[in-house]
């Protein structure tokens, strides 16, 4: 079996992000950040439909098969696909000309895990980590910088994030009916040492969490114990989140990105930006359904 991703979609996002795989739907959902653009496209990578928005979009939940949630620059918005329809659900920072959103998971309770951050180039730690369920919007944490690995154990009892400048992967127990921690945060992984810094993340239905390497041209799979499982390649340095989909959940998309690369590293990196494929023989989880 290849270890190297191959790519399915030359986008040239400036920054793929937020991938998650619409099984009612069999599509891929996919933001360019910088671009405040949202893609859908096919299993095999075929567009079918996008959309620009005029705000910061970074991250997506499924409500149904003809609607989302958008964790946007002002907070969470409901989203028709069908007419690109947008709806205020609750404000996040909205008052706050600094930030963005960025990061962001349904845990399997339905409890929606925002993470907002500094939208400067400075990347001060001026975010925070929200989460959302039923109409009530809790602060986890504040004091961020930049917000990634936002992923949840196949049980809902273990949620996984990172703080990347840090280069540690944490974790934490959790109430799986509700999302909300229950427990003190402890490391899982520390990924000083290794390629790149830790960003988005997904773990599979076997509990082993796949963490993307900006700056590391890979995917990571981490065992329960933190321990390196697997490396999958990908053929360029800027990779951004992992997500699995397809009939059998056993395809692995990863999205990437070409912001501030050089011109020498764009023309060695000519599709970076794009959006890139393996398969795999575990299958990932389904993602789970946002509880509004």
């Amino acid at each position: 079996m290849s270890n190297i991703a191959r790519l399915i979609l030359d986008s040239q996002c400036a920054l793929g992000e937020g991938p998650i795989w619409h099984a009612g739907r069999q599509q891929l959902f996919f933001f360019d950040i910088n671009e405040q653009t949202l893609f859908a496209v096919t299993a095999e990578g075929e567009i079918a439909d996008q959309w620009l928005f005029n705000e910061t979009v970074a991250a997506a939940a499924v409500v149904d098969d003809d609607t989302l949630v958008l964790a946007t620059e002002f907070g969470l918005k409901g989203f028709q696909i069908s007419t690109g329809g947008l709806a205020p659900i609750i404000a996040i920072e909205a008052d706050n000309a600094a930030t963005r959103t960025n990061d962001s998971r349904v845990h399997p309770s339905g409890g929606f895990w925002v993470g907002t951050m500094d939208k400067s180039k400075e990347e001060a730690p001026i975010g925070a980590v929200y989460h959302y369920r039923d109409g009530t919007l809790t602060t986890l944490k504040s004091g961020i910088a930049i917000p990634n690995a936002t992923c949840f154990s196949p049980d809902g009892r273990t949620a996984y994030w990172t703080d990347t400048p840090t280069k540690k992967i944490m974790k934490v127990a959790t109430d799986p009916a509700t999302g909300l921690p229950i427990g003190e945060w402890e490391l899982f992984a520390d990924v000083s040492e290794g390629r790149g810094y830790p960003d988005g993340a997904v773990v599979d239905s076997e509990g082993y969490l796949w963490n993307a390497k900006w700056g590391g041209s890979c995917v990571v799979r981490h065992a329960p114990d933190g321990s390196i499982d697997r490396i999958v390649e990908v053929p360029v340095s800027q990779v951004t989140c992992p997500a699995f989909g397809g009939k059998d959940l056993k395809t692995m998309f990863i999205t990437t990105a070409n912001k501030n690369m050089s011109a020498e590293q764009l023309a060695a990196e000519k599709v970076a930006g794009g959006l890139f494929a393996i398969d795999v023989d575990v299958a990932g989880q389904p993602e789970a359904i946002i509880t509004l």
